[in-house]
């Protein structure tokens, strides 16, 4: 059976999926309603520098790439890449493509790893950047404009 994955942050990339071996059949534009685009997970890896999060915000959109994997074992591959458990935890969320909701799992950041008040480095958010074709124009602009860290 295939799975569904919703990516919203650096997955949002072809090419980063490609690199780390995903095994995708499908990509197509994903909305998830309900919900915000945040840098407000802390990267575990990296000093002083954030990771995209979604949060609830009534009215908000959150828009990204709705990948279906090849089976259940891409997303529990997946995992390793995310930190899930520690960093990310991994949900099911109504995902919105072409008109329709589709379930599909989604990484939300864990509360231990949330801090306010830091900033994507360049590099993560150009990942976002290369998801362009799945965005509409008005988002893509939005993100464009979201403040970076050299790093």
């Amino acid at each position: 059976m295939n799975e569904w994955y919703f990516a919203y942050g650096s997955n949002m990339n072809p090419g980063r999926m490609e690199a780390r071996g995903m095994q995708v059949l499908d990509a197509c534009p994903g909305r998830l309603p309900g919900y915000r685009l945040v840098f407000d997970k802390r990267a575990a890896d990296r000093d002083g520098i954030s990771y995209a999060n979604i949060r609830w915000s009534p009215g908000a959109v959150v828009e990204g790439v709705l990948y279906r994997l090849v089976d259940h074992g891409e997303i529990a591959r997946m995992d390793a890449f995310e930190g899930t458990p520690r960093l990310y935890s991994r949900e099911i969320f109504n995902i919105v493509s072409a008109g329709r909701p589709q379930p599909a799992w989604v990484y939300v950041a864990n509360r231990a790893m949330l801090t306010e008040g830091l900033r994507p480095a360049d590099w993560y958010l150009e990942h976002l950047l290369q998801g362009r074709s799945f965005l509409s124009e008005a988002y893509y602009q939005w993100l464009s404009a979201v403040e970076t860290t050299a790093s």
